[in-house]
Parts: structure tokens; sequence; C-alpha cells
């Protein structure tokens, strides 16, 4: 038996695959709407629904990110909403930093993970409120920005590999707070570099055997289907309301992750 089978806390009954849909089907709207992979949702969902370990958690949400990603790519590049170089870029950054955090993910206690989870969503909550998004702002490509792309894409790379989530909820804010980027563009390009980021990290997973494939399949399988309405959603709703019904979610989960934590403090 596999690490992923033995850590599995329930069996693969209807309630279990109903259950993964229904996480899936969430992440795939939140993803298309915020430019995210979703793991801000499957991540927590997994450990606070189904009793996953979080190191576990965090590898199946990474692999479940790759189909979900592709698909919202594809909805974004409809709408001429993807920056294709810098994606690039801060994928060639990401791609290492995914690597660094699967190998720092087995190293770390649960407890720790779980608050530098809760610290990772206090970050993103606060930068959804300082940063206003545009319509109308570019991202001008540089040298130096250039660079600046790159160092965002391991920064981000790490996070993932270490959390399980595809760096959207970094890479967005980032994108516009600090490269003056339109928040459509910003999320298109966003999920374009999380798919080689999400592909390193799970590579990463599978070799320590940190994935259970079937949940991610499918979550992933599930996510796909309400990909492109988010992203719809998100032409259309007034970026700044966007941005505060995402705190209020990530509020919550935050909570219920803390709480979590602090009852695990003796273990």
């Amino acid at each position: 038996m596999s690490v992923a089978d033995s850590a599995t806390p329930r069996a693969r009954d209807a309630r279990f695959v109903l259950t993964c849909i229904g996480i899936g089907l969430l992440a795939g709207l939140l993803s298309g709407l915020f430019g995210v992979g979703g793991g801000t949702v499957i991540v927590p969902l997994l450990v606070l629904v189904l009793g996953f370990d979080q190191r576990l958690a965090a590898g199946t949400s990474l692999a479940a990110i790759v189909p979900t990603a592709t698909v919202g790519v594809i909805s974004y590049a409809v709408h001429d909403s993807v920056a294709w170089i810098p994606a690039l870029l801060l994928a060639a950054g990401a791609v290492v930093g995914a690597q660094v955090g699967t190998w720092l993910l087995p190293r770390l206690s649960q407890t720790l993970l779980r608050w530098i989870f809760v610290g990772f969503l206090v970050f993103v909550i606060v930068s959804l409120f300082i940063v206003v998004p545009s319509r109308d702002a570019e991202l001008e490509l540089t040298l130096l920005s250039g660079a600046g792309l790159v160092a965002l894409g391991v920064v981000t790379g790490i996070t993932a590999g270490l959390i399980g989530v595809g760096g959207g909820i970094i890479v967005v804010p980032a994108l516009m707070l600090l490269f003056g980027t339109s928040d459509l563009v910003a999320k298109g390009t966003s999920l374009l570099m999380m798919i080689p980021t999400a592909v390193s990290g799970t590579i990463g997973n599978v070799r320590r055997r940190n994935v259970d494939l079937v949940s991610a399949a499918l979550i992933g399988g599930a996510a796909c289907t309400t990909t492109a309405l988010g992203a719809w959603i998100a032409t259309i709703v007034d970026p700044l309301v966007g941005n505060i019904l995402f705190a209020a979610f990530l509020v919550v989960i935050a909570v219920q992750m803390a709480l979590r934590a602090l009852r695990g403090r003796g273990r």
C-alpha cells in the first residue's frame, strides 16, 4: 500500500467521490474567477472535510491544479488576457522553486505547515484590500521587470510546493501591485504560469509518494467544468467587489485552519 493510500482517511465510497467532485466544482469556479489554481479551496477542504493529512492534501491539490489551470488559460486567452512572455519568465523561476518547496514539505511538522498556510492566507487577504484592480493597466516588460518576474516565480514555486497552491494568490496581487498589470491579464497570466509550476511540484510529490492521484483526478476533472464559467464572471463583475468576496471567504478558511493548528500544538 502506498503512503498516499494509507494516509487517505476514508474509503472511496460514493460520499467520498461526491465530496471530491463538490470540492472540484467550487475550486474551478474560484480558479476562473480569481485566477488562482484552487489550492486555497482544495487544501483546507481536504483537511477539514475529508480528514486528509496536511502534506497529502497539499500534494493532491497541486496535482488537481494542472487541468484546472489549463482550462482557465484557454478561457482568458479567448479574451486576449494572457501575457505570454511574462508568464514564461514567472514559470522559469517557479519550476525551480517548486522543487525546493516539495523538498521542504516532508521535513516540516504538520502544525507548522498549518500555521504557514494561515499566515499565507492572511497575507493574501491584506493584499486584496491594498491592490486596486484596473482593467486598463498594462505590464511593461524591461530587463528589470523581467528579473523581477523570475524572482517572483521562485518565491511562488516554493510556496506552491510547500503549501499545495498553484501560486495564483501570490502572483495575481503581485502583478497588479508591483508590476501595474490589469486584473484580467494578471489572472490569465497567473493561470498560465502555474501549469508548469504545478507539474514540477507534482512530479516531486509523486516521487515522494505524497499525492492521492484518484482524488486529484476527481477534483481536477470536476474543476474543469466550472473554470470557464468563473472566468466569464470575472469579465463582468466589478473587480473590487470580487476582491472583497474572496477575502471574506479566505477569512473563514484561515480561522478554521488556525483552530486546527492550535489543537495540534502538542503533536
